[in-house]
């Protein structure tokens, strides 16, 4: 099955939905050094529309170098989000997706470890990022994973974080008792933390485990499942910070070096040049 088998519409980079709706004086396809699909699908814990309980969007990132307006002048640009119909769509600028890795962001991250098929777009000027990903990996992962491991726990079953929720969402949070969704991100995070600080490769898709964590987010699991496999995750992640290979910081500046390159180069292949 291809990546957009399972989709009720083709997805490509831009979508023309997005392009429509995209609101800066830049032209998005020509200014994308790399886009992918992220979220449950880069996992592979996607859950198709077609089950009644699916509550899954398509989630697409992507790294834009903008015109030297929005890079240079007096508002920058650095991020947009965007939800329309089954799309949830967040574009980075270079610069802040540079420092969001630095910081081992565990939704940003990952796209630099994405699986072939995920791939929706790269630019040739973007080829030294994923040369170079293991330099931007640092024991930094420790704090980063656990912290949204922990914000995704104390979500599930925060009345206010409610309002935020689908009406699909919200009638699974009554029928299970806790926000399964959160609790599948948790231990996800949490595992993938672990593997990260101790071989220093990120597996986002989750060959390993994917039927398990699918199970989590069905409710398949207890809450008190889901406490105790989290505590005992906790103990893993902090005994492998320990005795990480990875260094305590990334290579900040070959990532300088790499932004300024590639936004050079893409300025000059661009319109804006």
């Amino acid at each position: 099955m291809s990546k957009s088998d399972q989709f009720e519409r083709p997805v490509v980079w831009p979508d023309p939905r997005i392009v429509h709706d995209f609101p800066y004086d830049f032209d998005l396809k020509n200014h994308t050094v790399y886009a992918g699909l992220m979220g449950s699908i880069s996992h592979g814990t996607f859950v198709p529309k077609d089950d009644p309980d699916s509550i899954d969007d398509v989630d697409i990132m992507a790294i834009v170098v903008p015109s030297p307006k929005w890079l240079l002048g007096l508002n920058q640009w650095e991020h947009w989000v965007k939800q329309r119909d089954e799309l949830d769509v967040v574009v980075y600028s270079l610069r802040k997706f540079v420092g969001l890795i630095l910081k081992a962001n565990p939704n940003v991250v990952g796209l630099l470890w994405l699986r072939p098929e995920f791939i929706l777009a790269k630019h040739s000027a973007f080829e030294a990022f994923l040369r170079n990903r293991h330099a931007f990996s640092s024991r930094r992962a420790y704090e980063s994973f656990v912290g949204y491991a922990e914000s995704q726990l104390n979500k599930m079953g925060a009345p206010g974080h409610r309002a935020y929720m689908g009406a699909k969402r919200k009638e699974l949070v009554a029928r299970f008792g806790y926000d399964c969704k959160n609790a599948a991100h948790s231990v996800r995070l949490l595992r993938m933390g672990i593997e990260f600080l101790e071989t220093g490769e990120l597996h986002v898709f989750r060959a390993s485990d994917a039927d398990e964590i699918r199970a989590i987010k069905g409710g398949l699991w207890t809450l008190e499942q889901v406490k105790q496999e989290v505590d005992r995750l906790s103990d893993r992640i902090a005994a492998a910070r320990d005795r990480s290979p990875l260094p305590p910081q990334p290579d900040a500046m070959l990532a300088e070096r790499l932004l300024i390159e590639t936004t050079q180069e893409v300025w000059a292949q661009s319109d804006s040049g």
